[in-house]
């Protein structure tokens, strides 16, 4: 399967709350609303553990993926994803990053691929 990845560089096909609501699986939106509860300091229930990822077109997104400012900054500039902007490394995504590190690993990865290209 190829990969989704969303302009962050979070990979939306190994995305819980992605694979979640592929599976329609309630019991899976529990277990993640749960987890991410706990984790995040959120109080998320079982309907908000719905996503189809960023670039779908669809109003179908987890809460914080409607109003993400990456998410706003790539659709405006009309890249594939963060890597591929010019203004890559900007404080919005480097803000974003220190709660989630392995987004820049996959943004990382997808700059060398364009730079050997």
């Amino acid at each position: 399967m190829t990969e989704m990845i969303s302009y962050c560089g979070l990979v939306c096909n190994e995305c819980p709350t992605y694979l979640a609501t592929q599976a329609n699986d309630d019991k899976l939106r529990e277990d993640v609303a749960q987890k991410w509860s706990k984790q995040f300091g959120f109080n998320l229930k079982t309907e908000d553990i719905n996503c189809v990822g960023c670039q779908s077109g669809s109003d179908k997104l987890f809460g914080h993926c409607k109003t993400c400012g990456i998410r706003k900054c790539g659709m405006e500039k009309e890249v594939e994803n963060c890597a591929h902007c010019d203004d890559y490394g900007c404080k919005t995504l480097e803000d974003f990053i220190q709660f989630i590190p392995h987004a820049k690993t996959k943004l990382e990865q997808i700059r060398a691929e364009i730079q050997t290209g």
